[in-house]
């Protein structure tokens, strides 16, 4: 998988671990590849491949180290992305760029990489997370414009690659209380914690739901699914102003201990 060094990248590689899978995280940040490691080793079988990727030079050479790592690959989960936030005017060419080649390229070029060198002999299944960008996405619209163009890639692809027997899903995360929230200053912070109460679950999201619907679109269970984008949002982008959420205290058991 990529991106897997911290939040729901990491919360994804432990329960891919939980249910016996070997799991080898790609990014291009070393120091964080060795600490997820050394968090995930006792959990089982984790290796780390460091690369870029946005350099197409880079990726044959991380396939080369992954074959050697895994001997094979079943299921590639693409996680990899980064933002920041800023509306249309605050945003330079550079920093568009800079976005879509992550978000975008970055997802493209790991893809078809893997595809070619593995799945294309052996099937099996490709999931990439994106985010509830389906209205738009105001304040992150670099990064909105980048997650549909996967969205977009996901269908193609399970179009194109269903003879070789795989299948391609994306997953749309809304709110989530994660890890990557630390990254953004107080202010926009605190819009994201008001925008985790405009959903009907009248919450922020968890790491672990995010990775359950990651694992359920890899597994079997997901066999006749392909092509298809799972918003795992709490109803937030079926909002409407007619009957907005209203605060309820009806949390599943276990996330008893996770209250906002």
């Amino acid at each position: 998988m990529t991106g897997g060094g911290s939040g729901i990248g990491l919360c994804i590689a432990r329960d891919f671990l939980a249910h016996g899978a070997s799991v080898c995280i790609l990014g291009r940040d070393e120091e964080k590849l060795s600490r997820a490691a050394a968090d995930l080793k006792a959990s089982g079988n984790v290796f780390t491949v460091s690369c870029n990727l946005r350099s197409d030079e880079e990726i044959p050479r991380a396939m080369d180290e992954l074959a050697s790592a895994l001997g094979g690959l079943d299921i590639l989960v693409n996680n990899a992305g980064g933002q920041f936030p800023g509306g249309t005017e605050q945003i330079s060419a550079k920093g568009f760029r800079a976005v879509v080649d992550t978000n975008l390229t970055g997802t493209f070029l790991i893809t078809k990489a893997c595809f070619e060198r593995f799945l294309k002999k052996s099937g099996g299944s490709i999931v990439s997370i994106l985010m509830d960008m389906r209205n738009g996405m105001p304040l992150m619209p670099h990064s909105a414009a980048a997650r549909a163009g996967v969205d977009n890639l996901t269908k193609s692809w399970a179009a194109e690659w269903a003879h070789f027997g795989v299948r391609v899903n994306s997953v749309a995360p809304g709110i989530i209380r994660s890890s990557g929230l630390d990254t953004y200053a107080p202010e926009f912070r605190k819009i994201v914690e008001e925008m985790a109460l405009k959903n009907y679950a009248y919450r922020a999201g968890t790491e672990e739901e995010v990775s359950a619907a990651v694992l359920f679109l890899s597994s079997s269970l997901a066999s006749y699914i392909t092509g298809q984008t799972l918003f795992v949002d709490g109803g937030e982008s079926i909002y409407s102003p007619f009957l907005p959420p209203r605060p309820h205290d009806r949390l599943p058991a276990y996330l008893q201990n996770k209250r906002n």
